[in-house]
């Protein structure tokens, strides 16, 4: 299966409101529900007021389409992963998914994922 890395850094957000932020990014995520607003987006796009901040994340995507009825596809990739204690924070759009770890954990995440026959592009 093929991955593909997005050339930049990410940082993962937590928001008091969305009055100040832009979707006009590259990439942007974000997720509201009844206890919180989160925004994943490019590290020089996050707003300037913030409620928490992680920065440092890589992202990388499954390319290509994935139908719904396709069964397990991010569970293995996080299992792969976590069995080498590296973390993930995952999110799915319409097309596909996409999954940020840590700056200083990626070469042991490529290493892992190649090992198990994924090709990184």
């Amino acid at each position: 299966m093929k991955l593909k890395r997005i050339p930049d850094s990410f940082s993962i957000c937590k928001l008091e409101d969305l009055s100040n932020i832009s979707l006009e990014g590259k990439f942007s995520f974000l997720a509201t529900t009844d206890e919180e607003i989160s925004l994943v987006c490019l590290s020089k796009d996050v707003p300037n007021r913030t409620l928490k901040r992680e920065d440092g994340w890589i992202a990388f995507r499954i390319q290509g389409e994935l139908d719904f009825s396709l069964v397990g596809i991010l569970a293995k990739i996080a299992t792969l992963l976590a069995n080498q204690q590296i973390s993930v924070f995952a999110i799915s759009t319409f097309n596909t998914d996409y999954v940020l770890v840590r700056e200083e954990q990626w070469p042991q995440a490529i290493e892992c994922l190649h090992s198990a026959g994924y090709i990184m592009e």
